[in-house]
């Protein structure tokens, strides 16, 4: 019986020594007849060797290694100071402190009575058993009563802390390696997915708006033309903008996941069939093209529309002003009896009427040019005014028979040049300074009051009106009324006239002194001349 013993016990100590335990002074017999301080001393070399000896931390020997370790995980506790493997545990805090730093959730540290050793000792060690699987290795008195605790005992159990917080902080990290792996194909799937639907819908669209560009429907109006002109500009202006941004946002998309999957050693994405990059090139080369295009086509329609305005108002014009010319010339041309010209010019003048109604044509056809900003013309030198004001002048010298041709052409030319703004009317300002240009002054309230009489007799001081009125001026300039009215506006309303009156009016200088020497002198004065008595003594 013995002897087996002896071969059992042989085989465990040559099982240890296999595993790298050096055994001195120690036999199978020693085992058998129950040696306690052989026993006890190999013991204590299994549990360094086993569970002591693999300890680092920073380099140092397995006892200051775990001695290094208890400080750091303790360092946030201000009751704890951990020195030795001795007295700093025997209050129980140092152990409950371990726990709390690893598992927060099994002690509550803050609520411990700090002064209660035993409880304190007893609670870390019912949770290290309960939770943890380390055994109790040691009782309640082995630390909180010896003096000082057994520093072997106390690095076994503190040993077996270690072990527990490092298979624990081992499976963190393996759990946090298997989260961020999980998170980063997570995210590449997001990516994926993000660049894919986007994609899917940019060239959707981009395809759509190719074959919007790519018809070409006009209706052939200039507004027609300028509208899509707008909404072209309006697309090129937000739309294609937004488009260039995720375009940009696209490419730098793929490239991160592309990145990522490289970084990690992860095989590279390849999109589905027409969502690559160099489909998305592709597309928008299309879009570019059927842009430029677009905009040649629209630039086009409009270059034609305008030709087609020009030459369009052109044909009015010249058609209207020749037939014009034609009448006109008509009635210069009119020669025999008095009473057969006088029918002539009837007939003549009836055909004067449909002439309005053509220069409507003129108008609305220049408006058409001109909403069509048609701002030259080479077809045609007439403008909707030049044939307005032929056509006044016609119908003037119908009616004008007593005005010499110099006359109308003098008032003609009058009329034109004081006309600033080119309306074919005047204002009472431009009236004013037309009629003192011919030598006709009149005082202002007089003025205004021949404004507003025009005005009201033909809706504006057209060419017509001032032409009536400088018949109705000149039809006898040497009435008395008219010569009062002559000198009063050129006295300005004074019942006198003196020479600075007279040169102020730009008269010849033989008409001044004639006039000096002609009208009597005020009484008391040598300067102002009587123009009134002067008058009265002429035309008695």
């Amino acid at each position: 019986m013995r002897v087996q013993k002896a071969e059992n016990v042989n085989k465990a100590l040559e099982f240890i020594t296999s595993r790298g335990v050096k055994l001195t002074n120690i036999g199978p017999e020693d085992i058998i007849d129950g040696n306690v301080k052989l026993i006890l001393g190999m013991i204590w070399t299994l549990i360094l060797r086993f569970t002591i000896a693999d300890i680092s931390e920073e380099g140092l020997s397995a006892k200051e290694g775990l001695l290094l370790w208890c400080q750091r995980k303790t360092a946030g506790y201000k009751e704890v100071d951990v020195q030795d493997f001795g007295y700093s545990w025997s209050d129980g805090l140092a152990l409950c402190a371990l726990i709390h730093h690893h598992r927060p959730d099994l002690i509550d540290y803050a609520s411990l009575d700090k002064t209660d050793k035993y409880a304190n000792t007893k609670l870390a060690f019912e949770v290290a058993e309960q939770h943890l699987g380390i055994p109790q290795l040691l009782d309640v008195e082995d630390l909180c009563d010896a003096t000082p605790p057994d520093e072997r005992s106390v690095m076994t159990y503190i040993a077996s802390f270690f072990h527990a917080f490092s298979s624990m902080d081992q499976q963190e990290t393996v759990s946090r390696r298997i989260e961020k792996f999980a998170d980063l194909m997570y995210s590449v799937w997001l990516s994926r997915n993000d660049y894919e639907k986007r994609m899917r819908a940019l060239l959707a669209e981009w395809t759509e708006k190719t074959a919007i560009l790519d018809s070409n429907v006009f209706d052939g109006t200039y507004a027609d033309a300028k509208q899509q002109l707008v909404e072209f500009q309006a697309y090129k202006n937000a739309s294609k903008r937004q488009w260039v941004s995720e375009k940009q946002d696209l490419a730098m998309l793929f490239t991160n996941v592309q990145t990522k999957l490289r970084t990690y050693g992860l095989r590279e994405y390849i999109p589905p069939e027409g969502l690559e990059l160099s489909d998305m090139d592709a597309a928008w080369s299309a879009l570019l093209a059927a842009e430029a295009a677009r905009s040649k086509n629209i630039n086009a329609q409009i270059r034609e529309i305008k030709e087609s305005l020009r030459k369009k108002f052109a044909n009015v014009a010249n058609n209207f002003e020749r037939r014009l010319r034609d009448l006109s010339n008509e009635l210069s041309n009119l020669d025999g009896p008095l009473e057969d010209q006088l029918t002539s010019a009837k007939i003549i003048q009836t055909r004067l009427g449909p002439f309005s109604e053509s220069l409507k044509d003129v108008a609305s056809t220049e408006q058409e040019c001109l909403a069509a900003n048609v701002e030259e013309n080479d077809y045609t030198i007439f403008t909707y005014q030049d044939l307005q004001f032929e056509l006044e002048l016609v119908i003037v010298a119908r009616n004008m028979s007593n005005l010499t041709p110099a006359q109308l052409e003098q008032f003609e030319s009058t009329f034109r040049y004081f006309d600033r703004n080119e309306t074919n009317t005047l204002e009472l300002a431009e009236m004013t300074a037309a009629l003192a240009s011919l030598g006709i002054v009149y005082s202002e309230g007089d003025l205004i009051t021949i404004h507003e009489q025009l005005t009201e007799d033909y809706g504006a001081v057209t060419f017509e009106a001032f032409i009536n009125l400088l018949v109705d001026i000149t039809e006898d300039q040497t009435s008395p009324a008219q010569l009062r009215d002559a000198f009063r506006g050129l006295a300005g309303d004074k019942p006198f006239v003196t020479e600075v009156d007279l040169r102020a009016a730009l008269l010849p200088p033989t008409a001044v002194e004639y006039l000096q020497q002609a009208m009597p002198r005020r009484p008391g004065s040598d300067s102002e001349f009587d123009y009134e008595a002067w008058l009265d003594d002429v035309f008695a």
